[in-house]
């Protein structure tokens, strides 16, 4: 029930944090070009194409992920593997950020991004779940391919015949007892 808008929001706060980063980044790159100054003898050419670089790299980063939660949505099915990566990479990035954010930036800034790894949590986990009840493949084509299915189950009021015991290596006559140590 919550998946699909837990999804939706999600990539639309990723799709907004990637435009604000990378034009945030790629202001940075501007600032310091335009000043002209050097910082510890850092060459203000090499700072300025850097911060750009950051710019277009985070960028594409949390738009990648908006793109596997957009995805996500639209399917209704869990991410999985380079998304699902993705997806957690996200999450710890978030984390992090909501670290430094509560130091430098202030309560606001990490109630954001506290607010944004609890979305990708729990887009994470309620796919989990799912999964772990048996999943849409189960329920689609009615039960497993060994005759689990609905079709086969005993009817109410009536218990399930036991499945015959395997033979095993013990005599019949007693309890197995297992052999005493040989080494001193």
């Amino acid at each position: 029930m919550v998946r699909r808008p837990v999804a939706w929001i999600l990539a639309v706060i990723l799709f907004a944090e990637a435009f604000g980063i990378a034009a945030l980044n790629w202001f940075m790159g501007v600032v310091v070009d335009r000043q002209d100054m050097s910082l510890a003898g850092l060459d203000p050419d090499r700072m300025s194409v850097s911060a750009k670089a950051g710019a277009v790299v985070f960028g594409l980063y949390f738009a990648l992920c908006g793109l596997v939660a957009l995805l996500v949505a639209v399917r209704n099915r869990p991410p999985a593997g380079l998304g699902r990566v993705l997806l957690i990479s996200v999450a710890v990035v978030h984390a992090l950020l909501g670290a430094v954010s509560w130091g430098l930036i202030g309560w606001r800034a990490f109630l954001f991004m506290v607010v944004v790894l609890a979305l990708v949590v729990l887009l994470l986990m309620t796919y989990d779940r799912m999964e772990g009840a048996g999943g849409a493949g189960a329920e689609a084509d009615g039960g497993d391919q060994d005759g689990s299915g609905p079709e086969h189950a005993p009817e109410p009021g009536r218990e399930p015949e036991p499945e015959p015991e395997a033979k095993s290596d013990t005599p019949s006559g007693g309890t197995f007892t297992p052999p005493a140590p040989t080494t001193p």
